[in-house]
């Protein structure tokens, strides 16, 4: 996955990085490039999963001070068939768990089912006690008391609730999500790398194209000063 070999010159390298970074998909960059399409994804692949190293290294980081928590299901898989005049339709669904710390950055996890322990696992180990818990009316989250979370806060989606005070609310993890679904419906089923463009949405949200670029080129730098670093041992 390394692009540092490659035999494009670094200005091709830096029009494939700017046509990732406001969002071309790999088709369309081998058009304007004039680039082999595979190569593109060649490199595509390489910003994400530097992206993927970057966003977990954050996520061990403990959050703190006032955190949404939430669930979504992601449908990454449908199947048509018919059986006489009906027809029948089967889908898969992903769950993923999000967790958003106002104001700084947010945090997702592909997770393999929604259930108790598994959610209580990640909130013990990333999610500080002090902190401001916000959630909706799902009975699993009933278990945050026992956790020692006594600053938790919910609203109840059911009653068409959304807000109660200003502050008291799940709307930033909800504009995120939908911010997520607008840009994975232009995959044609992403399940391989779903994890992968997850994180690469963490980090696009809320962010400046230039700011983006900017943040890459140095990932870019970084990356291939430890690679200069390897090889000389």
């Amino acid at each position: 996955m390394l692009v540092y070999n490659s035999k494009i010159s670094t200005y091709e390298i830096r029009k494939i990085l700017k046509c990732f970074v406001i969002d071309v998909n790999a088709t369309q960059s081998s058009e304007l490039l004039g680039i082999n399409r595979n190569t593109i994804n060649r490199f595509y692949n390489h910003f994400r999963y530097l992206i993927y190293d970057e966003q977990i290294r954050q996520f061990w980081l403990l959050l703190w001070w006032d955190i949404e928590l939430d669930e979504m299901y992601y449908w990454w898989r449908r199947r048509k068939w018919f059986a006489g005049n009906k027809r029948w339709r089967w889908t898969s669904k992903q769950p993923v768990f999000w967790v958003y710390e106002r104001w700084w950055r947010i945090v997702t996890q592909l997770i393999p089912n929604c259930t108790k322990r598994i959610l209580q696992e990640i909130i013990k180990d990333h999610v500080d006690r002090q902190s401001n818990v916000y959630t909706d009316w799902w009975k699993w989250y009933d278990w945050l008391i026992d956790l020692w979370y006594k600053k938790h806060y919910r609203v109840n989606h059911w009653a068409h609730e959304f807000s109660k005070w200003w502050w008291v609310h799940i709307n930033w993890l909800e504009a995120f999500w939908s911010f997520t679904k607008r840009r994975l419906n232009k995959f044609n089923g992403v399940k391989s790398m779903l994890e992968l463009h997850m994180k690469e949405c963490e980090r696009r949200y809320l962010k400046s194209n230039d700011e983006m670029f900017i943040e890459l080129i140095n990932l870019l730098k970084l990356h291939s000063k430890l690679l200069q670093s390897i090889n000389r041992k």
